[in-house]
């Protein structure tokens, strides 16, 4: 017989997950004195060097100590094929172990938003929440501020093959630009990091860490959520979780927050009673509120990375294998924080259009001075760059759903990448626009040789499978519970972020997104958790 739970406490808001939206909510809704706030994280704390080092992801990923081991299905549009599906097991949630990217997509994006009937969500509406939480090392302008807690720097260091990437893109017609963020992407430019003196800048460390001397902020850590407690008049109540060994239950007196990411987001309402009632019976579950769109609606950016091989110029992969390089790295780090330990997993960015007819950029690069299978796996011995390309716009759409009613077993994955005609030709003329790429005069001096996909694939049905075979996701799933107008039966929740047909509760993170933004996801999921929390304050205000 289940042993009942114990009581953990009231508090005026329950956040679940300490990830980049939880790590943001937790600091503004803290902010005020009076109101008790609990944040709940299933993984640990981020007490591991890798989690700080930036190139550290190459040991998280992959790391049972930093990421949740999730896995795909079989995915037919991948050729039969299983993926690894990262997501960080610690505070910071995946901005602990991502690849610190700073973009916040396009314009159109956000615009797309509120024509789809959600007021209040165009660029021009979001882009004060980048600004408020930014903290630039570019000099302040119309995009860009500092002070605020989200770092964001520019690499410290470059490669020549990355130079001559760039250049090559300028060959091709693509122009250089100086930042792809202020609402139009399309060019070639390095990336803009979320670091700080080289070191990671998670969200843990710029949102959380500062404010947990607060008296009415509570942090636990390796506490698993079981469910959110719902009442007769489907209000949020509290929540029901595990720790130390013990079953437990905080109570509520304001709202629940979601913020477990779009993998757990949709799980823990399925596990809660919300969803779609035929799989919730499947499950066992009682069906609280019927939503039929939870767990609907994935999406994410499908990379296809191919592989040139080079030669005459230095890339990581020969470093990597010769001791004294490595020492010398360490060394480097050590004494100025500079060299290849601070790099991100990709330093230039590459922002275009897979044909004419597209309106804005469809394709993103991100080129990197080094190449292997898969992260976790050894970096290759010869030197070579990977021209990483993924579609910003798929029209494939996937799920997530709980496979069976214990909170410890992991959701069913489903993406269906490739699943359209229209993702199978773009991934076709990506493929081909990545050797148009190398194939560049600025590159002749290194006599780029294709090792993946393999040049003796020609036909637009050979780069078809190949896309299903060297294709892998990016780490950018969003949309399991995805917000709209009240005429769409998907959307389950509203444009203030409530679930439909249950008060007290909201869900804020990155699955809340109605379509997918044009690049890394990371700090629009921050945003989305800044917004959010300004909208909670008001109505709290608005009751109090």
């Amino acid at each position: 017989m289940e042993q009942e739970p114990e009581t953990y406490g009231n508090f005026d808001y329950i956040v679940i997950g300490a990830g980049s939206a939880g790590c943001v909510l937790a600091n503004r809704l803290s902010a005020d004195p009076d109101k008790r706030v609990l944040l709940l994280e299933a993984g640990g704390q981020d007490d591991w060097i890798w989690f700080h080092i930036p190139v550290g992801y190459l040991f998280a990923i992959g790391n049972p100590r930093a990421d949740w081991m999730f896995r795909t299905q079989e995915d037919p549009g991948l050729n039969g094929r299983s993926l690894a599906y990262p997501r960080g097991k610690v505070i910071g949630g995946s901005s602990a172990i991502n690849a610190m990217i700073y973009m916040r997509g396009q314009a159109r994006d956000y615009d797309g938003w509120r024509q789809q009937g959600l007021a209040g969500w165009g660029w021009d509406d979001v882009l004060p929440y980048f600004l408020k939480m930014e903290d630039h090392a570019r000099p302040m302008n119309a995009y860009h501020r500092s002070g605020g807690e989200w770092h964001v720097d520019y690499p410290r260091m470059r490669w020549q093959i990355l130079d001559r990437v760039q250049d090559a893109a300028e060959a091709l017609g693509i122009p250089r630009i100086e930042d792809f963020n202020s609402g139009d992407n399309e060019g070639a430019s390095y990336f803009q990091v979320n670091q700080k003196r080289g070191r990671r800048w998670s969200a843990a460390r710029g949102f959380l860490k500062p404010v947990l001397n607060r008296p009415n902020l509570q942090l636990a850590t390796e506490a698993q959520v079981a469910r959110i407690e719902i009442d007769a008049e489907r209000r949020a109540t509290g929540v029901t979780f595990s720790r130390g060994g013990k079953r437990w239950t905080a109570h509520v007196a304001g709202e629940v927050l979601l913020s477990a990411g779009s993998v757990c987001s949709p799980q823990l309402l399925e596990l809660s009673g919300i969803g779609n009632p035929e799989h919730l019976a499947a499950l066992g579950i009682e069906t609280v509120q019927a939503a039929p769109g939870v767990g609907e609606n994935l999406q994410d950016h499908l990379q296809l990375r191919p592989v040139f091989q080079v030669s005459g110029v230095r890339t990581l992969n020969e470093d990597y294998h010769r001791p004294w390089k490595r020492a010398l790295m360490g060394l480097d780090y050590l004494l100025r924080r500079r060299g290849p330990l601070t790099m991100a997993p990709s330093q230039l960015g590459i922002f275009t259009r897979s044909s004419p007819e597209q309106e804005t950029p469809d394709l993103e690069f991100h080129i990197q001075p080094l190449s292997l299978d898969k992260f976790g796996d050894d970096l290759h011995r010869f030197p070579a760059f990977t021209a990483s390309v993924c579609n910003l716009h798929p029209t494939s759409r996937g799920s997530i759903h709980a496979g069976s009613a214990d909170p410890t077993d992991k959701p069913v994955i489903r993406p269906n990448y490739l699943s359209t005609e229209e993702d199978r030709q773009v991934a076709v003329r990506a493929l081909r626009l990545a050797r148009e790429l190398a194939a560049a005069p600025p590159l002749s001096e290194f006599r780029p040789q294709e090792i993946k996909p393999g040049p003796e694939l020609t036909s637009d049905a050979d780069l078809a499978k190949a896309a299903g075979d060297i294709g892998t996701t990016i780490f950018h799933p969003v949309g399991t519970v995805k917000m709209g107008p009240d005429n769409d039966p998907q959307a389950v929740l509203d444009a203030e972020l409530k679930v439909r047909g249950v008060r007290g509760l909201r869900v804020v993170d990155a699955s809340a997104m109605p379509s997918i933004t044009s690049g890394n996801t990371n700090s629009p999921t921050m945003m989305i958790a800044e917004k959010a929390a300004e909208m909670i304050l008001a109505e709290g205000k608005g009751r109090s």
